[in-house]
């Protein structure tokens, strides 16, 4: 059985982090943690449980993500100012997420995955990302995955 200690401990972390952050009046990253917690908070309701550490990763990645398409966005309105507050805000969440793996260690996780599940075309792409979802959750842009994934299966 799991200690509560090591169930809670990240968003504990986020949370102590954003009472440093308060102290020391750094606006920018309070918002950031705050609407973080917000969003761990609204995942620990839906449910009605508190999450694991691997959840609140998920939840994290999730923020990250939808900076990354931000970013974007505003980039292509000519907003830069918004875009940079954007990607110092993901930058500020990716500290509490997993190290990110290279392009090169998904390469060769998706190979040593289609190798595993058996899988000789595009039409495979499922079974190997089902397989290769675990093994990448929150270390890696499931975008990315993804096209690794298919240009492998394409190349045969």
């Amino acid at each position: 059985m799991m200690r509560k200690v090591d169930e809670t401990a990240l968003s504990t972390r986020i949370e102590s982090a954003m009472r440093d952050a308060m102290r020391a009046r750094d606006e920018q990253r309070t918002a950031t943690l705050r609407m973080a917690m917000a969003a761990v908070h609204n995942q620990k309701i839906a449910r009605g449980r508190d999450l694991t550490d691997d959840e609140v990763v998920e939840v994290l990645t999730r923020q990250v993500k939808q900076r990354r398409e931000s970013i974007a966005m505003y980039r292509d309105a000519g907003r830069e100012d918004r875009a940079a507050a954007e990607e110092a805000e993901a930058g500020i969440l990716g500290e509490y997420l997993p190290e990110q793996i290279s392009e090169a260690e998904i390469e060769a996780l998706a190979r040593d995955a289609i190798a595993e599940t058996g899988a000789d075309s595009p039409r495979d792409m499922g079974r190997v990302m089902g397989h290769l979802a675990p093994q990448t959750r929150g270390r890696a842009d499931g975008r990315m995955v993804s096209d690794v994934v298919r240009r492998l299966l394409a190349a045969g």
